[in-house]
């Protein structure tokens, strides 16, 4: 099984736009590069397309763009659907490269789509991490925290709820 991305961290954001990766996510990215092999820097991608129903980028392994990729091509050609995906997943995003100190570089462009000045949060969301500015990731998590509430009640039980997900 592929090495998922989990935790959350605050990093600084230098004025280059430089910003640590948290290690984690750096040895996860590793395992799902294909390409990668010691002495060389693992790659993902960085979707930006996605900020205006998240206010934060995306950021996946190789692996996983490539499973979606795969996904985007199975799907009828030419239809809006499949262009939506195109220009989401293609159109809207870059690849970036740890370098040999643990960083990436996030653009001036990236960081203006998000807010981001002098902090990012990295979160992890499994199959892939997100990048947010931190007051905008503090009122996403109230606002799920606030939906579970709703769903499941302050007391109840969320490892029943995703029971009630489970395929086998």
């Amino acid at each position: 099984m592929a090495r998922v991305f989990r935790g959350e961290s605050t990093h600084k954001v230098d004025g280059k736009g430089r910003v640590s990766i948290p290690a984690s996510f750096r040895r996860a990215l590793e395992k799902n590069d294909p390409d990668w092999k010691e002495g060389l820097l693992p790659q993902f991608v960085i979707v930006y397309g996605w900020v205006k129903k998240k206010k934060c980028l995306l950021c996946f392994s190789m692996a996983e763009m490539e499973r979606i990729d795969r996904k985007i091509a199975s799907m009828e050609r030419f239809t809006k659907l499949r262009d939506a995906f195109h220009r989401i997943f293609h159109t809207q995003s870059v690849e970036a490269t740890v370098d040999d100190t643990g960083r990436i570089v996030l653009s001036q462009r990236l960081r203006e789509l998000i807010g981001i000045t002098g902090e990012a949060v990295f979160a992890g969301m499994g199959e892939h991490f997100e990048i947010w500015e931190n007051d905008a990731y503090r009122a996403d998590q109230a606002r799920l925290e606030e939906a579970i509430d709703e769903e499941l009640g302050e007391d109840g039980d969320l490892l029943a709820l995703l029971d009630t997900f489970s395929r086998s």
